[in-house]
């Protein structure tokens, strides 16, 4: 039986999609590569460690869940009565993993060979959930275990402290995988509630790419899913707390074992969480072109702070944006925190003032979008990233047209607006003077 599906070719990219619309509401996308040995699938759900406060039509009163649930419920799909998936995806000769960030939580796999086995286990062990008293309190003490260990992660902790800082109530403050405290409070009827609603097919998508026929794989997902006899739900409704303009701490300064100080700056947005679709992809667009040209590896401010030993090849930039909230971050290890600051900051108010040339701005854009289509060389960019902007209500494929329409005055715009000396806050890991 042939299930019908829309292509979605982007001649820019000479790519094409196969997507496949399956009830009860599930995504399914495909993207042949002719030629490539390694096959790629990742099935994520758009539940992440911010969506801690819910509830699903008709329902009036909403579900609060403790700290650390969607990361909590990862680990433990990869358990079930038949032992431990990953020594089955082992056996296929299939490497697999799992991930959970602020917004989703996917499992993946590649193969070379026995695609169609992995792909059937990767879609028994995510719908096919398992818990108990005894397995969720073994996972408290292993996950316990996981949490205390970065309690003393330097990168971690610089970087949870940022979003501490930034932030006043939003739960993107809070670590994903919760604190120990906040894991002690789950049960299995707690997990079974969140991955009933989570969980459900419409909230759901997969990406798979590689070598091989979409029809085929279409018609081995369809019978999957379909089998397990998935009713409709209503409408998850997510709970975000209001969260002010202003930040809560300027600055924070924690002391660990580090040879080097670290240095994060942080810029919160108050606009992008107010964004959907198109609209939040070109505002990340303009911004990633904004911190390009006034921090990529080819302008002179980096190629000064490299040689006065201020930074190192560690030294990043990112924009990072949701529905709900986003932020800019900059930083990396350095020999004098408050000089690398003076002078970021003097770089920031520069652009400002003096603006971006034409020949900076076409150069940085050409650069960002040649780095784009370099990346389409990997499947693992292409399968991750699509569902990520798929669960934001956008396409990634149209980021090289928006990229294209953009206008320096919009980024110099930008500029002043997002990096707003009034919304920033300073993260700081000193080594220790202990001992």
């Amino acid at each position: 039986m042939t299930i019908s599906h829309v292509l979605i070719e982007n001649h820019a990219l000479q790519e094409s999609l196969y997507h496949y619309r399956i009830e009860p509401g599930f995504d399914l996308y495909i993207l042949p590569r002719p030629g490539y040995r390694k096959k790629y699938a990742i099935f994520s759900t758009r539940f992440g460690s911010v969506d801690n406060s819910f509830r699903v039509e008709p329902e009036q009163d909403y579900t609060e869940l403790p700290d650390g649930v969607a990361h909590f419920l990862e680990h433990k799909l990869f358990e079930d009565e038949q032992g431990n998936v990953f020594n089955r995806f082992a056996e296929l000769g299939a490497s697999a993993n799992a991930f959970t960030s602020f917004t989703q939580t996917s499992y993946l796999f590649s193969a070379t060979t026995n695609f169609e086995e992995s792909l059937g286990e990767l879609l028994r062990f995510v719908q096919e959930p398992y818990f108990t008293k005894e397995t969720v309190a073994k996972e408290q003490g292993i996950i316990g275990q996981e949490i205390k260990m970065y309690e003393d992660h330097p990168h971690w902790r610089v970087f949870f402290n940022l979003l501490e800082s930034l932030y006043r109530v939003h739960p993107v403050r809070n670590d994903i995988a919760g604190t120990v405290e906040s894991i002690a409070q789950i049960t299995p009827e707690l997990l079974y509630r969140c991955y009933n609603t989570f969980y459900h097919p419409s909230n759901m998508a997969i990406f798979i790419v590689g070598d091989l026929e979409p029809q085929r794989v279409a018609e081995q997902v369809e019978a999957d899913i379909k089998s397990r006899g998935h009713g409709q739900i209503g409408q998850i409704i997510r709970n975000y707390p209001d969260e002010p303009d202003n930040v809560m701490k300027e600055k924070v300064v924690q002391e660990l074992v580090v040879s080097e100080p670290i240095f994060y700056l942080g810029f919160k947005d108050v606009v992008a969480g107010r964004l959907t679709g198109n609209e939040l992809m070109r505002r990340e667009i303009l911004m990633e072109l904004v911190l390009d040209i006034i921090f990529g590896t080819s302008e002179r401010l980096y190629n000064d702070l490299y040689r006065d030993n201020l930074i190192d090849e560690g030294f990043g930039f990112e924009y990072s944006a949701e529905n709900n909230y986003a932020y800019t971050m900059i930083g990396g290890e350095t020999r004098d925190p408050d000089l690398l600051y003076e002078q970021v900051m003097k770089a920031i108010d520069d652009t400002r003032r003096n603006g971006i040339t034409e020949e900076q701005f076409e150069r940085h854009r050409r650069k960002i979008l040649g780095g784009y289509i370099r990346r389409f060389n990997s499947l693992e960019f292409i399968a991750n990233n699509f569902l990520a902007y798929r669960f934001r209500d956008s396409d990634m494929f149209e980021l090289p047209r928006i990229l294209q329409e953009v206008s320096r005055e919009e980024t110099l715009a930008l500029a002043a607006e997002n990096l707003n000396i009034s919304r920033h806050a300073l993260s700081i890991i000193t080594p220790s003077t202990d001992g």
